[in-house]
């Protein structure tokens, strides 16, 4: 088995069924659809029961969080490569076909997809609008990364072997876990990032965890602190690096702590986080002089 797609869902009756259609609706034989319900009160668990043996489908008795239900699918996974998608989210037909392109072309053990963010109705595909091509990135790891990227897990596919090395989710972090996640697997090996085609539509509603800064931003403390404390990987060596891919996400939620008026949230995080911003500064000043890593145009 080349994929397992977990999803995961709690209370997203309105957009689940959206989610494990499109899953299993990928153009690929290859494929389990494995879909984890975090203890959900909203009659979705009842839904998901009608799709029988077309899903896998583990219920949790107690809600423990969007972690530890991915790390349920993981434990449940049989595939190579595991695709994560959130249950108010959808993946696009040609995913699973233009993950298996790039792992035919190099066993990554992390990829970054691009993703079709909309609001509203999910935007219908037609065959004119499949894909020919694919447009990506190659790096070592992801410590190399130098182009933006908005991480979701929505957007993440990583190797099964790799993902277990690391012991998984971080349970621990009921936000920014994706933000976690990458830190961990920042020296775990060659990362591809998608350019293009966009492989999964992230819905923006107002239930979206993002839209509470201030539960992020105690969450990125955390991140600081946990690096402080020396659990990410890469140690000494390649602290720089590690603070330069760090610094993107610490200034992304200074700016949303600006926005959202909490002036003195984003100082304290700003001064935390300045060695994190200082390095990212300095990475972009470099990737500006000496131009960022070659794409690569593949036929899909």
């Amino acid at each position: 088995m080349l994929f397992s797609i977990i999803i995961t869902s709690h209370n997203q009756r309105e957009f689940i069924c959206q989610a494990v259609d499109s899953a299993l609706a990928v153009q690929s034989a290859e494929v389990e659809v494995i879909v984890v319900d975090d203890a959900s009160s909203d009659g979705s668990l009842e839904i998901l029961r009608r799709y029988g043996n077309a899903i896998c489908l583990a219920a949790l008795r107690a809600n423990r969080g969007a972690a530890t239900a991915r790390n349920h699918g993981v434990s449940l996974a049989s595939g190579d490569y595991l695709v994560f998608l959130d249950g108010d989210d959808a993946l696009a037909p040609w995913a699973a076909k233009v993950y298996e392109r790039v792992i035919r072309t190099g066993r990554p053990k992390l990829i970054l997809a691009a993703l079709h963010r909309f609001v509203g109705e999910l935007p219908s595909v037609g065959p004119a609008e499949h894909p020919r091509e694919i447009c990506v990135a190659k790096y070592e790891d992801y410590m190399r990364k130098d182009r933006t990227f908005g991480p979701s897990a929505t957007a993440l596919v990583v190797e099964r072997r790799t993902l277990l090395q690391v012991r998984g989710w971080s349970d621990d972090f009921l936000v920014l876990e994706d933000v976690d996640l990458l830190i961990k697997l920042s020296d775990a090996g060659p990362v591809v990032q998608i350019l293009a085609p966009a492989t999964a539509f992230y819905r923006l509603h107002a239930g979206n965890t993002v839209n509470n800064v201030s539960r992020y931003l105690k969450q990125v403390h955390r991140l600081l602190a946990k690096e402080r404390g020396g659990n990410y990987p890469g140690g000494r060596r390649r602290r720089r690096e590690r603070y330069a891919a760090m610094g993107g996400h610490v200034m992304s939620f200074v700016k949303r702590a600006i926005r959202s008026g909490l002036y003195r949230d984003a100082v304290t995080l700003a001064a935390l986080g300045s060695p994190m911003l200082v390095a990212a500064m300095l990475r972009r000043c470099s990737v500006w002089l000496l131009g960022p890593r070659p794409l690569e145009t593949q036929a899909l």
